[in-house]
């Protein structure tokens, strides 16, 4: 599985790995280490998109501790129209309310997807019944399935035998980690009752225990380093 996960990127990410010039044939200038970020989701229907301001820098600020990735200090903020979408192999959504795709946006996002692209999705209490009628639309033969726990998300940088960590109470259901699959390969993550964005967030935010924050920041470590393919040869 792992070798398919990391050729499966190659499309994707073959912006962010050559230098420029190399797809068109003319000679490559100065190579320069490549950067790589979060993009984050800015969707329509009218939930809030840009929950937990202070999150995914935090989260960016692990990858590079954790894992030596050469990251940005920010992420971007991108829609499914935005060119900017395919320089960034990562995409953050979260939200307390409704999401909506146009029918042109599940065109775009399936194909992202089908060429590399990782979704993750946390539902900061309010997204659930909207996100899943959209995973519906995107891949109407395709279900949200519990993603197993000897998955690499779970164990690709830190051990998580028991799976996403809880992070808040919300209906004091247990956490789940679902999944949508192509060819294999997560395409898709999504936290239910676990809530990792309020995780990442700044501590006096929500004034989360220090090892909770620090459990919510190691497993999006672990997402992120999945999605680009860290480690896969190990």
């Amino acid at each position: 599985m792992r070798t398919h996960h990391a050729s499966a990127r190659v499309v994707l990410l073959i912006g962010l790995i050559l230098p420029a010039g190399t797809v068109s044939g003319q000679s490559p200038g100065p190579s320069k280490p490549a950067t790589m970020t979060i993009g984050r989701l800015h969707y329509d229907g009218g939930g809030d998109w840009y929950a937990h301001p202070s999150s995914l820098p935090n989260l960016l600020r692990a990858i590079r501790e954790h894992t030596g990735l050469r990251v940005a200090d920010r992420e971007v903020v991108v829609t499914l129209a935005d060119e900017q979408l395919w320089t960034v192999p990562y995409l953050h959504m979260t939200g307390h309310g409704n999401v909506r795709f146009s029918d042109q946006d599940l065109v775009t996002l399936r194909r992202w997807l089908q060429l590399g692209g990782f979704l993750h999705a946390s539902d900061c209490y309010g997204m659930d019944e909207s996100f899943r009628r959209e995973m519906k639309r995107l891949f109407p033969d395709r279900e949200l399935v519990e993603v197993p726990l000897d998955h690499p998300i779970y164990h690709v940088v830190h051990a998580f035998p028991k799976g996403v960590p809880k992070i808040h109470e919300h209906d004091a259901k247990p956490s789940q980690g679902f999944g949508i699959f192509l060819d294999g390969r997560l395409a898709v993550f999504y936290d239910y009752e676990s809530d990792l964005g309020d995780g990442w967030e700044d501590i006096e935010v929500h004034h989360d225990p220090p090892e909770k924050h620090e459990a919510a920041l190691r497993m999006g470590v672990n997402l992120f380093a999945y999605a680009v393919g860290y480690g896969a040869a190990r």
